[in-house]
């Protein structure tokens, strides 16, 4: 066996509207060779990883899957729930997978599920290597590769406040982007997203988290403004230390003036001693120390969102409690394995480290690592309660006073913050402040809310739900209008039209299309960029308020969407086009890979599609939310049923595009006012425009803003650059089209005859990956519809030699009745439009199909300059 491919589909996909891994396996020699008949296999698989007879499988029980074992099931059957095993050990739970067969005989897809990228690869490449074992009869320990997976996906892992965000924005269904692999998310798309990195949001200035990180800023700030501190003074080495602590007097704490999380924080010290240690311990994260008189009492994290207290909770030392018998070091390994307590934040409690803090903290209380508590002694193994450092908190939300709420209030106020952890110090959280001579002692940016979440003991709150409320109130929207646009030809055009209707609306639009991302009106990235890379692009643009997203195939299959729900999804048409690829081997195959648009629309988004094509209604069962359909045909069954059914539809009657319901028809706009229908003549810009209405009105836009637009838009450089573009060229025209399939010759052809012309000269070519079948008859179609022909190839040859597609069009435009003297091949598109251009004389029309318009525009800029030339001297000599 051998891995082909790999790929990972992170948005809504073609298997599964969640997150999946695609792996593609060659089995090779074994590819019909079943489980059963593999010696000894099965039971070596089940030993090794026992989780599988969990697997219910196909037979809908548990055990289900090793029964499929003991019948005899296929390889790729196997990976795939290996795979989802090795994911269930390291922690996630993943149940969705599926293999099917791709290609030859031996070539198959295994799908599954992830929620961790890193793990999830890891564990498909591990199922891999464990099969492949397996059959040679070899032994493979899995133990250490599990531990290396954990720890590499560890580092993708979101921090628990992020996560804890990214729960509740999920249930509001806000849509989420991570940006990087660090704690950064986008929540909402374009002007209304929102952007945030555990619980420091894009509210809060630098300014402000720059000052609560510096603690004696923070001290100064909400002493001036009247709000209780400890005195503090900033030591830069241990004398001045010293004489700061004997200056405010003991007792004093010690503690980095930028720190977070209780690093190198000492409290309670009494003595120079101990101050001195205790600044050591600051040196290993900054040289200036904040001294501070020690308020006594107990440690609360208040914490404020907006204008108000949501979560307040005691916080705990890490601390050791005695048996008797385990000495303190004992009981640390003891405490630690608490299935609750993880590294770093992984779980609600962190694993207790020691360190030279823990060790300063026992030798001032006389004690050592070896000694053995009494039976319920509690033993404190740090000061600060942080649970960064293995404290606990205890929840007490209801029982803090007023008072406190509205200091805590005015203290984040004062910092700039609108998420603020507010560290207080009091006998009693119950009473003011002035009462128990408690004071502040620190306010803090971004600050950890798995307490709040967790809380060893009293009322969970659900604190990121409340972050969430305040960033997207209920009037406040979270997501802008987005458009997705697929089918097999017209995608371009109608994706432009659409944009040019949301323009009119007042929208400031962005746009990917094949040619390029544009935002505005300005173009900030050129190529083909349909793939889910370019629609975030669009969505992270904080400018954009409406996304118009042409959405090819290939993106679609190898990669997924890169939006969430559309509000309108719309497919086109469904033609002969990219068979063979990525799976996809017949007209029904593409038609479901392109449903995705349909299927990936708000419950009150619309579905678009074409009801003149048989492909387009074969799954408009496939569409979410509502259905509009277009037709040419008024009278269209579909059509008429669909009104019946009280749907919405778009037709043509007496040349006028109606959008129509069973209780109204509303004309719209006359398709021979569209320019770019050229007067009517070219029908697949007739179908184009009916699309485009379909989705304005699905969007809520008014009919005059529709007709406005679509009566402004012209297939010109400017709003449809190479999509039917007219050019006069000395006394002809030039035409150039994307065209690169047969039903994309046909409808331009079909435009072209109805126009008033000469000669029809074709420069024509078409992409190598196209099947033989689909060249030729491209090549027919040319053969009995232009008057002379130029051949040319692209020069990306997608895997065909050299002169092999020209060859393949060549003898289809002889079988199509061309003229064998008024063919000729020349490869480079550019050279052969030239010659076109040269044989061309007065009335006659070139047109050119190219792959590279850049070339193209500049040879007939060339031309056309030359030629001025040649008059201008002429009329010189004259």
């Amino acid at each position: 066996m051998k891995v082909v491919n790999l790929r990972v589909l992170r948005g809504r996909n073609v298997y599964s509207h969640n997150p999946v891994i695609k792996l593609t396996v060659d089995l090779e020699e074994l590819y019909d060779t079943p489980t059963s008949e593999i010696p000894m296999f099965n039971d070596n698989l089940i030993a090794l990883i026992p989780g599988l007879k969990e697997h219910k499988c196909s037979e809908g029980y548990k055990g289900g899957f090793v029964a499929r074992l003991k019948r005899g099931t296929y390889l790729a059957h196997v990976m795939e729930h290996t795979a989802l095993e090795i994911q269930n050990m390291l922690g996630y739970s993943i149940r969705y997978g599926k293999a099917r067969w791709d290609s030859g005989e031996s070539i198959y897809n295994v799908i599954y599920g992830y929620t961790n990228e890193i793990a999830a690869v890891e564990a498909g490449l591990m199922a891999f290597d464990i099969l492949n074992h397996l059959i040679k009869g070899e032994t493979i320990h899995i133990g250490e590769r599990l531990d290396m997976i954990r720890k590499k996906a560890a580092e993708l892992e979101l921090g628990p406040s992020t996560k804890a965000i990214e729960v509740e924005a999920r249930k509001a269904g806000i849509p989420i982007i991570r940006i990087g692999k660090d704690s950064i998310l986008q929540l909402g798309y374009g002007v209304y997203q929102r952007r945030i990195q555990a619980t420091l949001t894009d509210q809060a200035s630098c300014i402000a988290v720059d000052i609560s990180c510096d603690k004696w800023m923070t001290n100064e700030l909400l002493r001036q403004n009247g709000i209780a501190v400890p005195e503090g003074r900033i030591a830069k080495n241990k004398f001045e230390a010293v004489e700061m602590a004997n200056e405010i007097g003991y007792p004093v704490v010690v503690k980095p003036f930028n720190g977070n999380q209780g690093k190198g924080v000492s409290l309670n010290l009494n003595c120079d001693e101990e101050v001195i240690a205790a600044y050591e311990a600051v040196e290993k994260y900054t040289t200036d120390a904040l001294i501070e008189n020690y308020i006594k009492g107990k440690h609360y994290r208040v914490l404020v969102v907006k204008d108000r207290v949501i979560a307040a909770s005691e916080r705990i030392p890490a601390h050791a409690v005695g048996n008797g018998k385990n000495t303190i070091k004992e009981l640390i390994e003891i405490e630690n394995k608490n299935p609750l307590r993880g590294e770093g934040h992984e779980k609600p409690l962190t694993k207790i480290q020691i360190d030279e803090v823990m060790l300063l903290l026992l030798r001032k209380n006389h004690l050592t690592l070896e000694d053995i508590p009494e039976e319920g002694q509690v033993v404190y193994l740090r000061e600060n309660d942080n649970l960064s450092t293995g404290g606990i908190a205890v929840d007490v939300t209801d029982q803090v006073h007023e008072d406190i709420k509205k200091i805590c209030i005015r203290a984040a106020d004062v910092i700039g913050l609108d998420v603020a952890g507010i560290d207080v110090t009091t006998t009693d959280i119950s009473c003011p402040l002035s009462d128990t001579g408690g004071a502040i002692i620190e306010v803090n940016a971004a600050p950890g809310i798995r307490m709040h979440h967790y809380p060893s003991s009293g009322t969970p709150r659900n604190v990121a739900k409340e972050i969430i409320s305040s960033l997207f109130p209920k009037e406040k929207d979270y997501s802008i209008p987005i458009v997705a646009v697929t089918g097999t030809n017209g995608k371009t055009t109608t994706t432009r039209m659409v944009t040019r209707i949301l323009k009119e609306a007042g929208h400031y639009v962005g746009m990917t299309t094949t040619s390029g991302i544009y935002v505005g009106d300005e173009c900030i990235l050129k190529g083909d960029t349909t793939g889910p890379t370019s629609a975030k692009t669009i969505l992270m643009n904080k400018h954009v308020t409406a996304a118009v997203l042409e959405t090819a195939r290939g993106g679609i299959v190898n990669r997924g969407l890169g939006y969430d729900l559309a509000d309108v999804g719309i497919i086109t048409n469904i033609t002969d086009d990219h068979l063979g690829l990525d799976g996809i081997e017949t007209l029904e195959d593409l038609a479901h890979a392109k449903s995705l648009v349909i299927e990936a629309v708000k419950d009150t988004g619309y579905a678009v599609i074409n009801a003149d094509d048989e492909y387009c209604l074969s799954v408009r069962d496939r569409a979410y939310g509502n259905l509009i359909l277009f037709s040419k045909d008024h009278k269209n069954n579909y059509v008429v049923k669909h009104i019946k059914d009280g749907g919405r539809v778009v037709y043509i009657k007496d040349q006028i595009i109606y959008m129509a319901t069973d209780k109204e028809q509303i004309p719209v706009v006359n398709i021979e006012n569209i320019p770019a229908t050229l007067g009517g003549a070219l029908s697949h810009n007739v179908e184009n425009s009916l699309a485009a209405v379909a989705a304005a009105w699905g969007l809520g836009i008014d009919k005059d803003i529709i007709n406005r637009a679509l009566v402004s838009f012209k297939c010109d450089e400017k709003e449809n650059p190479g999509r039917f573009n007219m050019y006069d060229v000395a006394d002809f025209r030039v035409i150039v089209d994307y065209g690169h399939n047969f039903d994309g010759y046909k409808k331009v052809i079909e435009g072209l005859q109805k126009i008033k012309i000469n000669r029809l000269i074709g420069v024509i070519g078409v992409p190598g990956d196209r099947l033989d079948t689909s060249i030729h008859e491209v090549g027919i179609l040319s053969g009995q519809s232009f008057d002379y022909i130029f051949i040319k190839e692209d020069r990306d040859r997608r895997g065909r030699e050299e002169g092999e597609v020209a060859n393949r069009l060549m003898e289809g435009c002889l079988k199509g009745g061309i003229d064998p003297r008024k063919m000729e091949i020349e490869l480079l598109e550019e050279v052969a439009l030239r010659k076109a251009m040269e044989i061309a004389t007065a009335g006659d029309i070139v047109i050119v199909f190219y792959e590279d318009r850049d070339k193209v525009m500049e040879a007939m800029n060339e031309f056309n300059n030359q030629k001025q030339r040649v008059l201008h001297q002429e009329k010189i000599v004259l």
